[in-house]
């Protein structure tokens, strides 16, 4: 087990899903994002990092029906597999670092809400890059929500790689063009803000 699997998992071991910064009760930006980049519910959509986050219930609601949630820590998948119950069944739940994971098919939107900001090193942010490159279909888009450049430095007790449109563009290359950007003050459980910026690309080749 890597220290990051190692951290994430102790992370959902010891805290409630309420008891984390980034815990959201309505994912509002992510869910509007995704039905602007596919409002067919047959579209395939991978949140990646997704954890315990309830996108994945308003993604259901919502009707689409071609779901997976990708992340690192399995305790945080089981939270989020027993809140929805039975309708967990119908969800393709992948336990995986990004960084190293080989995607078995293409998706039509690949969603990251706060899993990208904490690949420090450019090694692992290309090799997270290559992963969507081979993850996402010709057409598709791509949303990827960071820490704003005037968000925190760290966050979990990790460095974070703070990010705006125009940085994430050059991660991403020349193949996935800026369709739109938004800004978001992020309220914790605990009454503070968070500065994090969401962009949205589509996949041009």
């Amino acid at each position: 087990m890597s220290d990051r699997t190692t951290h994430w998992q102790n992370v959902y071991a010891t805290k409630g899903e309420t008891e984390v910064s980034w815990f959201q009760d309505s994912p509002a930006i992510s869910l509007e994002m995704i039905r602007a980049a596919s409002p067919d519910h047959t579209a395939g959509i991978i949140d990646i990092g997704g954890g315990a986050s309830r996108l994945v219930d308003a993604l259901q609601q919502h009707g689409y029906r071609d779901i997976a949630v990708l992340d690192l820590s399995a305790n945080a998948l089981d939270a989020a597999k027993k809140r929805i119950g039975a309708a967990a069944s119908a969800v393709d739940w992948i336990v995986a670092d990004v960084t190293m994971w080989r995607p078995a098919r293409t998706w039509d939107v690949w969603h990251d809400r706060a899993a990208f900001h904490f690949l420090t090193d450019p090694a692992d942010r290309a090799a997270y890059v290559e992963r969507l490159r081979s993850a996402v279909a010709a057409g598709g888009q791509v949303i990827i929500a960071t820490f704003a450049p005037d968000g925190p430095e760290k966050c979990s007790g990790l460095p974070v790689q703070r990010h705006d449109s125009a940085s994430l563009s050059r991660e991403l290359g020349p193949a996935f063009e800026l369709v739109e950007t938004r800004s978001e003050m992020h309220p914790t459980p605990w009454h503070s803000t968070q500065a994090f910026q969401f962009s949205r690309f589509k996949r041009s080749r």
